[in-house]
């Protein structure tokens, strides 16, 4: 199932309260504080309310997505939100372009409510995912494997004692480097955790040329590694969310559209399923 959009119902906005806290969730009522969140600093000169309509919403919107990922992979076996992939934010604090933390809610609501206890996140976006980290601290109900550059943002070295599987991969990783590395990471993973979802953080920043990322992986690399996921996660028969998550080049999107047309290529999944809820 892919998903563009989805939007949440403002009635549902309490249950961020799940993981969020009540103290951020009022901060993003500043501004100011947004506008440090995105990292653009004009938004904290307008008025809240439009912040709220123009930038928070179409992030809860994505939100949602993710999360009604999660319950269409558990009943379809995949499902693709074009969107999400708030990896930075936690349930106290945002950053980095991410104001929810969209990764932790969607597991949450896995547990809560899709009776599924084990959830393995497989972030593979070149930026580490300090957000998600912070709130699965010591929780062994999740496993993450976070393959990304050290020598960029975040630089959350706290967050980074609670990765369960640390792949580091330095700038300028070139394609074939980075596909080995990932290969034997996925086997290590497999040996040490046997999950019921799969959530896979798959950011295009790691394409040559992103100026956020540092790496030089090809277009086509994008394509075969997240071909290797899906068929980490079909060949186990688990369920599995991918979240498009960063990319900062306009090259990107005809990037994860290529991606996504070899999957259906290679019948890891069922475009004849497809819809675009909007």
């Amino acid at each position: 199932m892919l998903i563009s959009n989805f939007k949440l119902d403002l009635l549902t906005i309490g249950k961020f309260k799940q993981v969020h806290t009540e103290a951020y969730l009022n901060s993003l009522k500043k501004s100011a504080d947004v506008a440090m969140i995105i990292e653009v600093p004009p938004v904290a000169l307008f008025p809240n309310c439009l912040v709220q309509q123009k930038v928070l919403s179409p992030f809860r919107n994505q939100v949602g997505g993710t999360i009604l990922a999660a319950k269409l992979a558990k009943e379809r076996g995949w499902a693709i939100n074009v969107g999400g992939g708030f990896h930075h934010c936690c349930g106290g604090k945002g950053g980095g372009f991410c104001a929810y933390a969209d990764i932790s809610l969607c597991i949450h609501f896995a547990f809560v409510r899709l009776n599924i206890s084990r959830v393995m996140i497989i972030d593979l976006d070149a930026h580490q995912g300090n957000g998600h980290e912070t709130d699965f601290a010591n929780d062994s109900r999740v496993y993450i494997l976070d393959m990304y550059n050290p020598g960029i943002y975040p630089f959350d070295y706290e967050a980074r004692r609670f990765i369960d599987q640390r792949v580091e991969v330095a700038s300028g990783t070139t394609t074939a480097e980075y596909l080995r590395k990932l290969d034997e990471a996925l086997e290590v993973a497999a040996h040490n955790f046997s999950p019921e979802l799969i959530v896979y953080n798959a950011g295009t920043d790691i394409l040559d040329g992103d100026p956020l990322g540092r790496l030089k992986i090809s277009p086509d690399g994008i394509s075969r590694r997240d071909e290797k996921v899906f068929r980490f996660a079909r060949e186990r028969n688990i369920p599995i969310v991918m979240l498009t998550s960063g990319g900062y080049m306009k090259s990107s999107a005809r990037v994860i559209a290529d991606s996504i047309a070899n999957l259906s290529n290679k019948s890891l999944i069922d475009m004849g399923r497809n819809v675009e809820v909007t």
